[in-house]
């Protein structure tokens, strides 16, 4: 039992570190904490609670990370940890760190700008290529291999990649 304002903080950042390992199913070398889904660690009398905010409301991912969160706690000594989805606000790529944009690009994906929702709404969108930098580039198809992403494809060095779609 948590009987000090101290020893709850400890046990909070415990948690969320617990928590911040869990990796994307979709894409593994992204965890939940760089893409901004972990929203908050909360340690009370009762246990732990996690509060997740799934990157668009249909990611079939969101179970399998929910399990995932569970099992790292309990790993950590947080067994009949609780995770609930939060809906509100809608999750955006603007809650992308700065290591998580970094991480996608080193693995190929092309990350998005932050803040640029509006420039993509509007059709004014550059995406540089994560194989060679150039901006000069073209959408292949709104849908790529996940619902996150889109197929681009670089006009310089004419590699197709995935682009992670701007919410």
């Amino acid at each position: 039992m948590v009987t000090t304002a101290h020893d709850r903080t400890d046990l909070q950042r415990i948690a969320w570190d617990a928590a911040a390992t869990v990796v994307d199913p979709e894409i593994p070398v992204l965890t939940i904490a760089d893409l901004g889904v972990l929203r908050e660690v909360t340690v009370t009398d009762a246990g732990v609670e996690v509060a997740i905010t799934p990157t668009y409301s249909g990611c079939p991912a969101m179970n399998m990370i929910a399990l995932e969160i569970e099992l790292a706690l309990a790993r950590e000594g947080f067994p009949n940890a609780k995770v609930r989805t939060v809906l509100s606000p809608a999750w955006t790529t603007d809650w992308m760190s700065e290591q998580g944009r970094r991480k996608l690009k080193d693995y190929g994906i092309a990350p998005p700008a932050p803040a640029s929702g509006r420039r993509a709404l509007f059709g004014a969108q550059q995406v540089a290529c994560p194989q060679c930098g150039s901006t000069d580039t073209e959408v292949l198809s709104e849908f790529g291999s996940t619902s996150c992403k889109a197929l681009w494809r670089c006009n310089s060095c004419r590699e197709p990649f995935d682009y992670f779609k701007t919410h």
